[in-house]
């Protein structure tokens, strides 16, 4: 069954008297359960596509099916909703917050879900633990590596048992080592249940993936559409 489905997906963008199309019309599926890999070069459109389906952003025009509900057409405070609740974030650059120690970072969207702060301590607690960060809890972000703010990045992002993680150039900051541990943690996920979309120009990231979706000036290459 389709988690995620596109039909004729279209985006531009005004920049000053020009319009820039940053899709021009993508139709695909992603089934739920998928290790998916969304790949093309720079200005590729691979992003704003990545933004669309997490529900950041909004086609211009053409239809957006999360988990057979049409939500392209959403205000932005449904989407919201739909964020919070069926989908978790990995970025390249972590977007942890500096002041607050690892354990109030993964909270933050229980906390905007209405969990007590009981329950959200316990649960932030077990997923740290489960990334192997358990023994770091009160250490804030500017005190852990590249790696372990990855972790604690991939801990927020599922915290709130999200269908689908979607993760933008997840190890594009870290070593070898570290990314690699990065992708091991996001196999392990997959094969626990979740739709993992990966956006990213590394092949041997890409390579970790069940599918890879290649993006050229806003369509999908089907000529290099592997399976």
């Amino acid at each position: 069954m389709a988690i995620i489905e596109t039909k004729a997906l279209i985006k531009d963008y005004e920049m000053g008297k020009f319009k820039v199309r940053a899709l021009a019309g993508i139709d695909f599926e992603i089934c739920a359960g998928e290790f998916v890999a969304i790949m093309g070069p720079s200005g590729s459109g691979k992003s704003t596509l990545m933004h669309i389906i997490g529900c950041l952003d909004s086609p211009s025009s053409g239809e957006y099916y999360l988990d057979g509900s049409l939500v392209s057409s959403l205000p932005k405070s449904a989407l919201a909703a739909i964020r919070n609740q069926k989908i978790g974030f990995v970025f390249q650059s972590f977007n942890l917050l500096p002041h607050i120690n690892i354990l109030k970072n993964v909270e933050l969207p229980l906390m905007y879900a209405g969990m007590s702060a009981s329950r959200r301590k316990q649960r932030a607690t077990e997923v740290l633990n489960s990334v192997g960060l358990g023994d770091r809890l009160r250490h804030k972000p500017s005190e852990l590596s590249g790696g372990q703010r990855q972790r604690v990045a991939i801990a927020r992002a599922i915290v709130n048992n999200p269908a689908i993680l979607l993760a933008d150039e997840p190890t594009g900051n870290l070593d070898s080592q570290a990314g690699g541990d990065i992708m091991e943690i996001l196999s392990q996920l997959n094969q626990a249940g979740n739709t993992i979309i990966v956006v990213t120009h590394d092949p041997l990231i890409a390579a970790r993936s069940n599918r890879i979706i290649r993006i050229t000036d806003g369509l999908i290459d089907h000529g290099n559409l592997a399976v």
